[in-house]
């Protein structure tokens, strides 16, 4: 039986609530969801160029280059989180009808659902997180932002007229999320598509079971038994408490898919040549700009590649060279990698540098600046350092009006004590340079290491940052390239 089957058993019977809210007019076939029931509404939304965009945006970003499996867009994913969001608020308005929830809020929150990612720019978070602070240093600009000027967008542009505007503000505000008291609004409605919480929300439960299905790593995690065993309660969306280590799994499941896919050292490598090209063709293409106009931004996708390889403009001769070189597998290069102590993390963000590991450099090295690249990658569980399970609540089968919080001691004694790590990695534009900016960090390093000061006899040990040995490249290495080529 799969999920959808679980999820429409016993509480998406709502002839009370009105014809409006079931009358779908056709369905699509969704490999995580089943078949997914969309309402005219939802089309309206679907069938415009703003929406369509979607379909050019890979879910996630450059991974894609790495795991080929995960060619899915954004396009589905929001038609899922939609589908998802609609089966939370019916099944919270069947178990609970005094909680008065209204046509208007199933349809806005299903909406909202659908809509969350109109602003996502080319390559998704590589974007806004990446190119365009490097672009428009001290721009305040997210892809949220982008999802609200797109919204307006398709609304105008389409002529849509079965919103009016404070459904189109209760919108906004459901992609936004808050956890600050909206007048004459329900706040457990925004606990749903952005729950700013604890980050239990349907958008999440998509793109993670989506994600985990199109890469083939497994999920252990069921998100349909959270959407059965959820209710209200003082206006939070709480969960039975024999879901608490099913939760504890999502969020597990989510730390995992960035540790190993996120994240991964090729992954990152390719984003930074994206964002290299991307910003040298930018003087030309207005790439920037286009994060204030609507109609420029409809046609920025993950095609702009192909747009820049396209081009015969001089300028844009570096950008063309870039691609070519992903094209051939010719990327930027990963040349070390350490995990961070938490109580070093500020020091060595400030101090691990390209300039600062130049200052390292041996007699006969000859890279520069230019050929070094340093990201210090976070990876957490959801809520930076906390355990997010302790911002979520739970009831009892035996009191279902009464909220409470869990300790991890009475889920598991195997549940971790920390919940963030950061890692700092050293990239190379030069790939024939990786040993001698190894090197040269490490000898970095080594100093810094020496530096950390410490009380005498101090139990435990003033921390420290240790070089991965299994990392250490040879001084001579094997041309692992020409290799792959001969087999």
């Amino acid at each position: 039986m799969n999920q959808r089957t679980l999820l429409r058993r016993g509480f998406t019977d709502l002839d009370d609530l009105g014809d409006t809210v079931l009358d779908h007019s056709t369905h699509v076939k969704d490999p995580i969801h089943g078949y997914i029931p969309l309402s005219e509404d939802m089309l309206q939304i679907i069938d415009t160029p703003q929406f369509q965009r979607l379909r050019s945006l890979k879910q996630m970003g450059t991974s894609y280059f790495v795991f080929p499996g995960g060619s899915h867009n954004r396009f589905e994913h929001c038609i899922g989180t939609a589908f998802l969001a609609g089966e939370v608020v019916q099944g919270l308005a069947k178990r609970q009808p005094e909680l008065e929830i209204s046509v208007r809020d199933i349809r806005c929150v299903t909406l909202a659902g659908l809509c969350h990612d109109l602003g996502h720019g080319p390559f998704s978070h590589v974007f806004d997180n990446e190119f365009i602070p490097r672009a428009q240093p001290g721009a305040q600009w997210s892809h949220e932002m982008g999802s609200e000027m797109m919204l307006d967008h398709l609304i105008d542009d389409n002529a849509i007229d079965f919103l009016d505007s404070a459904d189109i503000a209760f919108i906004k505000q459901l992609i936004r999320g808050t956890t600050t008291p909206m007048r004459d609004e329900k706040m457990f409605l925004f606990d749903i598509v952005a729950n700013k919480r604890n980050g239990v929300d349907v958008d999440r439960f998509d793109y993670v079971q989506r994600d985990c299905y199109n890469v083939g790593e497994p999920s252990s995690y069921d998100f349909s038994r959270l959407i059965l065993n959820s209710r209200v309660i003082d206006d939070e969306i709480c969960y039975n408490q024999k879901e608490a280590f099913n939760l504890t799994e999502m969020f597990h499941t989510r730390y995992s898919m960035h540790k190993r896919v996120y994240s991964h050292r090729a992954a990152k490598a390719i984003e930074f040549m994206i964002v290299d090209a991307m910003l040298i063709a930018d003087p030309v293409l207005h790439i920037s700009q286009a994060v204030t106009d609507p109609r420029r931004y409809q046609t920025l996708t993950d095609n702009l590649l192909y747009e820049i390889e396209r081009s015969t403009e001089p300028e844009l001769q570096a950008a063309r060279d870039l691609i070519a070189r992903i094209h051939v597998r010719d990327t930027y290069k990963f040349v070390d990698e350490y995990i961070l102590p938490p109580d070093l993390v500020s020091a060595i963000d400030s101090s691990v540098t390209p300039v600062a590991i130049v200052g390292f450099r041996s007699d006969n090295d000859d890279f520069v600046e230019h050929d070094v690249l340093v990201d210090i990658c976070r990876i957490h569980f959801g809520k930076g350092s906390e355990n997010p399970i302790d911002h979520v609540r739970f009831f009892s089968k035996y009191n279902t009006t009464e909220k409470y919080h869990i300790g991890r001691e009475l889920i598991s004694i195997c549940v971790p004590e920390k919940y963030e790590e950061r890692i700092l990695r050293i990239y190379t534009r030069s790939p024939a340079k990786r040993g001698q900016i190894q090197r040269a960090a490490r000898r970095l390093i080594d100093k810094l290491n020496r530096n950390v000061p410490s009380s005498p006899g101090s139990s435990p040990p003033a921390p420290s940052i240790t070089p991965n040995r299994a990392l250490t490249i040879p001084a001579t290495p094997a041309n692992t390239k020409r290799r792959r080529l001969q087999l």
